[in-house]
């Protein structure tokens, strides 16, 4: 008999899609593309959700899990400054400054399952099993308990798709696609059966890959790959009503989708031009180089008042922040607001670029907030901005062809939720379903 026919208290199921927009999903249930989901949304409610600033994976997934904003939890990239130098790292799981969820829920006796949940690299102990997103390197390191490893290789589990090919090379990206999804299936056939759990999170990261690359494709009905970035949804949406079916007939008797939830991290909408926020940086005077052409914020020169990194992060260079700053404390709002003015009034073929630019200190509190950016902009849809290390102009096209917005992801649940929420409230929901009453207590 299986463990959660014999097993007391309540369970959880998070169902994530990266970056799958509340309009689009409307859209492709409408348009009979999600069946399965058209068929399981009218029994509870689908939430038009905001998510936190800056709207990136690394930061939404990380205040989903630990139902708190970054200026808790610390992270505001999935890249940073080193303390104290010009180097970039990677935030890693392990340095997270505050509790997941599935801490929380261990400390109970809540045993959770979590399959490619973003920012969790290089996977640490959680009070179940493992299995880290993006942006992992190496499997062996991507999972924890640590044997998952090899039984994750004979399940021919791939973390990612190849992004630098699948970027150009529309036929490789689809089959990616369609092999990691099917990846993330047989992980979640075998974790399923393998133990205990009260919570159960699974990612499926191809949508977000789906959208940068082919926005355009599912934009327009003519173009050759409309109709395969169609087929994509389809197999996600049989994927979820799979995973849906199996836990209101297994955990819930067939009576109930109570516990389930659906939702996403960020939005998504085509890109009419890409914003270089360095380029501009050194267009309006802030920011200069000891070369021509940089290959690391080391070589920035001494008297620059300002840098970025992805996608709208700016930092005044500060003599309290970094080796050669050369911003005093005592002059950084002023600054702070000569930039934010000048950026509010960037246009493209006159259009705005931005909808808003929050200072930091306003924008953030808590333990990690003196990590935090000076200056955070907004863009408006088809603005795409990126923090790359150049020069010249900053106005220019990649391969890219989708970007993130940070007020139209998704939620979908039967639980009852608040009016007005964003991502960092969902955890709190979860908690509360598992820990009332008599789904309290040891459950292992």
């Amino acid at each position: 008999m299986a463990f959660w026919k014999k097993d007391r208290g309540k369970k959880a199921f998070v169902f994530g899609v990266d970056g799958v927009p509340f309009t689009l999903i409307t859209r492709l249930i409408d348009e009979g593309v999600m069946p399965r989901a058209a068929g399981i949304f009218p029994s509870g409610t689908l939430h038009k959700m905001k998510v936190t600033l800056p709207e990136i994976s690394a930061v939404s997934w990380t205040s989903f899990m630990t139902g708190t904003a970054p200026g808790t939890h610390g992270v505001y990239g999935f890249t940073d400054f080193r303390v104290g130098t010009y180097d970039i790292r990677f935030p890693a799981f392990p340095e997270l400054k505050t509790p997941t969820l599935w801490d929380r829920l261990g400390e109970k006796g809540k045993r959770s399952v979590v399959i490619n949940q973003p920012s969790t690299y290089p996977a640490r102990e959680i009070p179940g099993s493992l299995v880290s997103g993006f942006v992992a390197i190496n499997l062996a390191m991507a999972v924890y308990p640590a044997f998952l490893h090899k039984k994750l290789e004979q399940l021919d589990y791939e973390i990612d798709i190849d992004s630098a090919r699948g970027g150009k090379d529309p036929e490789h990206l689809f089959r990616q696609l369609e092999s990691t999804l099917r990846g993330r299936e047989r992980a979640f056939e075998y974790l399923w059966e393998r133990g205990k759990w009260d919570l159960f999170e699974l990612v499926v990261t191809g949508t977000d890959r789906l959208m940068h690359f082919q926005m355009h494709a599912l934009a327009d009905r003519a173009d050759r790959y409309h109709q395969r970035c169609l087929d994509y949804y389809n197999k996600v949406d049989h994927f979820l009503g799979k995973v849906f079916d199996r836990y209101v007939d297994e955990i819930n008797g067939g009576k109930s989708a109570a516990g389930f939830f659906a939702l996403s991290d960020h939005g998504f909408t085509k890109i009419r031009r890409e914003f270089y926020l360095n380029a501009w940086l050194c267009r309006e005077g802030y920011l200069s180089f000891t070369t021509d052409e940089p290959d690391s914020f080391e070589r920035i020169a001494s008297g620059s008042k300002a840098l970025g990194l992805d996608p709208t992060r700016i930092y005044l260079h500060r003599n309290d922040r970094f080796p050669r700053g050369s911003v005093d404390s005592r002059d950084a709002r002023t600054l702070c607001e000569e930039i934010r003015a000048k950026a509010l009034a960037v246009e493209f073929e006159g259009e705005k670029v931005f909808q808003a630019a929050h200072f930091g200190e306003e924008l953030y509190s808590g333990p990690a907030a003196a990590s935090a950016p000076d200056l955070v902009l907004v863009a408006n849809d088809g603005y795409d901005c990126k923090g790359w290390l150049r020069t010249g102009e900053p106005f220019g096209r990649s391969h890219f062809t989708g970007m993130h917005t940070w007020d139209d992801a998704f939620l979908w649940t039967p639980e009852t939720m608040p009016d007005r929420f964003d991502i960092t409230g969902v955890a709190g929901v979860i908690e509360r379903r598992l820990l009332d009453g008599d789904g309290q207590g040891d459950t292992r």
